[in-house]
């Protein structure tokens, strides 16, 4: 959008796209590649890496106009999805250390955290606001900086979100490492919340 301005100007040169969304509360979509390498678990031992396991997988859609919906703002995919992959994992929402949620909006991140049973309904912005999903906090959400700094390379975002959970897990984040994570989730938000991908990532002791 031409006119825009980066660095501190952003704060006052950052014009409502829809209220009460602003311009920089979206991501950027750009191009990018992801892949990721399955193997079994006698393969994966060779490796003398921390084993990561996909412990959890879980899918689901909702009908895909928004204004069908019953309730516009319940995300019945995200929280169908989450259930199934914690399910299969035999893990709850509260055993996950880290998380990656698709945040192709600032208001997103929040809304998943609460489908998926991190805070309750209403209470996804007073966890960000106090610091509990930042890095250090109680549950890091989005230590990649997700969307929202990597960009949104469409076909590559879940794979993405997976490679940065494994990374954590492994203990290989850097800078970015939660500490003693053992347990990752990811969430892959399509279209407008009418097909959902969740993961649960477990790593072996």
């Amino acid at each position: 959008m031409e006119g825009i301005l980066t660095g501190p100007e952003a704060a006052t040169n950052n014009p409502y796209i829809a209220a009460p969304l602003r311009f920089f509360d979206m991501c950027p979509v750009s191009d990018g590649g992801a892949c990721i390498i399955l193997a079994t678990k006698d393969v994966a031992m060779k490796l003398k890496k921390p084993m990561i396991r996909l412990a959890g997988i879980g899918q689901a859609t909702d009908t895909h106009c928004v204004h069908e919906r019953e309730d516009p703002t319940d995300l019945l995919a995200v929280r169908g999805a989450a259930k199934q992959s914690f399910k299969m994992a035999n893990v709850k929402p509260s055993d996950v250390n880290v998380a990656e949620l698709h945040d192709a909006f600032t208001i997103l991140e929040i809304a998943e955290s609460e489908e998926v049973g991190f805070f309750k309904k209403g209470e996804g912005h007073i966890a960000l606001e106090k610091g509990y999903t930042q890095l250090g906090g109680k549950l890091p959400i989005n230590p990649s900086g997700g969307l929202k700094a990597k960009g949104h390379p469409v076909g590559a975002t879940g794979v993405g979100q997976a490679h940065e959970i494994v990374t954590q897990l492994r203990g290989d984040a850097g800078e970015r490492q939660v500490k003693n994570a053992r347990v990752g989730f990811t969430c892959n938000f399509g279209g407008f919340g009418n097909n959902v991908v969740a993961l649960t990532f477990v790593k072996e002791k």
